[in-house]
């Protein structure tokens, strides 16, 4: 995956998930579409990687967020 800011990891572990796609959308110049996909790619790593670093558990954290 192309190197993001850290704002991003930092936005999606504080469920801050429009401040991370934006900042996505910024770093790479892409769609709003392409970045919810980056976004996606990304929150999967971090959950796989780094559970622990999340501010809500993955059956909450989507919740409220409708794309």
């Amino acid at each position: 995956m192309t190197t993001l800011p850290a704002s991003v990891d930092r936005d999606i572990f504080d469920h801050r998930i429009i401040f991370a796609l934006k900042t996505i959308r910024e770093a790479l110049d892409c769609t709003i579409h392409e970045a919810i996909d980056v976004f996606a790619v990304r929150y999967e790593e971090l959950r796989r990687d780094r559970p622990d670093d999340f501010a809500v558990g993955p059956e909450e954290y989507g919740r409220g967020f409708y794309s």
